[in-house]
């Protein structure tokens, strides 16, 4: 049995178009269409896909109000955003990524069939990735795609986990690393703009897709005290800035003697995402011990569970979003499950609750 894809567009053409080509792929099979959400909510009550490809702009309801209402009920099914209105760094584009919008595809105003007809893989491709990346993946998927579905792998493809004496430091300097995910472009906003100038250096991983990270770090910059950019490799983690992980890289954290840095670098997906929180949190625990601080916020699946975890074991000091304040409480949710979270505290709270563990922390270690 294929992934099962609904096709709400309100061009006839680009419905038909969209359908022979994920059709042609035998793992994907288009079992309806429909021209606005309107229709497509009664052809879901009739069957429910596995996935939706959407377009934003369509008569009588608009795809960004369907995605916030799709994502706000206990089952959401996974959306790949396809539009003429999600240019890089846009605020539809925004708006698609807080309403968790699983992938994004800019189709242009113009020759929009030979452009979809040459994304051929690329848009299989992402219907595949958003098929996977749902949190029950397992329950969903027909036992025919069992067998191509690709390992969920851990960290330790990308590094290895800390030992007992890797995180002995001579150092009062706090780090914080932050993992976000589904709703975590407003999170992340409400929290940064919060933070003094003379915060700690931060670096953060917000899953998004490739080139889409750059015009978020801009956002954040114009909004906030602190100075916020896209993270590149060799980047030194300083007092008063944030990084944000590039999209399609993992992100490190890596100490050279008393200076902190960022590592960027390729690698198979972890946790089924790249960047990971894990990687970055695991590196966190191997390179900043004690002198760490995590984060990790809204967000649909585990990713970060894991790595949050050994960053407490680490010493690190650890924080997690509540329930009530997040758009999907599933991230945090399994990285308190998993035993590695101190603190839990709504939204609001999460930037005091870090600068008073700052201040705290910076004692403590220094004794």
């Amino acid at each position: 049995m294929a992934i099962k894809v609904l096709v709400i567009d309100d061009s006839a053409l680009v419905r038909e178009t969209l359908s022979q080509i994920l059709n042609s792929d035998l793992d994907i099979k288009v079992i309806a269409t429909a021209s606005d959400p309107i229709f497509g909510a009664k052809k879901i009550k009739l069957e429910r896909p596995d996935v939706i490809v959407l377009d934003i702009e369509m008569a009588r309801m608009d795809g960004l109000t369907f995605l916030k209402k799709m994502n706000e009920t206990v089952d959401p099914i996974p959306c790949v955003v396809c539009s003429t209105m999600i240019s890089e760094g846009s605020e539809n584009a925004m708006k698609a990524l807080e309403y968790g919008a699983a992938e994004l595809i800019q189709k242009p105003a113009l020759g929009t069939r030979k452009f979809l007809e040459e994304s051929k893989v690329r848009i299989c491709d992402a219907v595949k990735s958003a098929y996977k990346s749902t949190s029950n993946i397992k329950k969903l998927i027909p036992s025919p795609l069992k067998k191509v579905v690709q390992p969920k792998l851990t960290a330790d493809v990308i590094l290895d986990k800390p030992t007992s004496g890797s995180t002995t430091l001579e150092t009062t300097e706090n780090i914080v690393v932050v993992g976000a995910s589904t709703g975590g472009t407003e999170a992340l906003k409400d929290f940064l703009t919060m933070l003094p100038d003379d915060a700690p250096g931060i670096v953060i991983v917000q899953h998004m897709p490739e080139h889409f990270t750059a015009a978020f770090a801009n956002r954040l910059d114009s909004l906030c005290k602190i100075h916020v950019k896209e993270a590149q490799n060799g980047d030194t983690v300083i007092q008063g800035q944030a990084l944000i992980a590039p999209g399609n890289y993992h992100t490190l954290l890596k100490r050279s003697g008393a200076r902190y840095y960022v590592e960027i670098k390729e690698g198979p997906l972890v946790s089924r995402h790249r960047p990971s929180v894990d990687v970055l949190f695991r590196s966190a625990a191997r390179y900043a011990g004690k002198n760490a601080i995590g984060i990790i916020m809204t967000g649909m699946g585990d990713d970060g569970a894991k790595g949050m975890r050994e960053m407490h074991d680490a010493g690190a000091y650890t924080i997690a979003q509540d329930e009530q304040t997040c758009i999907v409480y599933g991230m945090p949710g399994e990285a308190v499950k998993n035993g590695g979270v101190d603190k839990i505290v709504p939204l609001q709270n999460i930037a005091q609750t870090m600068m008073n563990a700052t201040l705290v922390r910076s004692k403590y270690n220094s004794k």
